[in-house]
């Protein structure tokens, strides 16, 4: 594949089966309590001597923060989509808990691709992400439709709906 000017790309640069890496992120423990007494503000995700006690055996970050992370990490070189992440449509998953100290990475597949037949400017493109620890343990799981414009296309909104 040809590289897109300035490193953007747009659907036609995209292949199912095409992986994105991140770079990492490191989860301190007052993050994770700041993050969560401001949005989630559950014993397990605030309080280390209660969070012992429940369901997770110790603190554990909101699954808000874990997806909030992801994105950031996304944004910041995992997809440099043209026209930035659109998000259409998502499903989230958390199988294992996030702790203070872990090491953050997400890994991004292209798991399909289907251009508008009414606006060929542009598609929706499934990504399957994995957020990993730094075991390499998954503890998010999301599969996003976004929307991604093809090159040429006027990268500002239009109205209406995406496909």
């Amino acid at each position: 594949m040809d590289a897109p000017a300035k490193g953007l790309l747009y659907l036609d640069d995209l292949a199912v089966g095409d992986v994105f890496v991140t770079g990492e992120y490191l989860l301190t423990e007052a993050e994770l309590i700041e993050f969560a007494r401001r949005y989630d503000p559950q014993v397990f995700h605030v309080d280390p001597d209660r969070a012992r006690d429940s369901f997770f055996g110790g603190l554990a970050a909101s699954g808000w923060h874990v997806a909030s992370i992801t994105m950031r990490l996304l944004v910041d070189g995992g997809m440099p989509i043209a026209g930035g992440l659109i998000g259409v449509e998502t499903s989230l998953r958390w199988p294992r808990p996030t702790r203070p100290g872990d090491v953050l990475r997400v890994e991004s597949t292209i798991a399909a691709i289907a251009r508008s037949r009414s606006r060929p400017d542009r598609g929706i493109v499934t990504v399957k992400s994995r957020t990993l620890n730094q075991a390499g343990e998954a503890v998010q799981t999301v599969e996003t439709k976004i929307l991604v414009f093809a090159r040429g296309a006027k990268l500002s909104s239009s109205g209406g709906s995406p496909s």
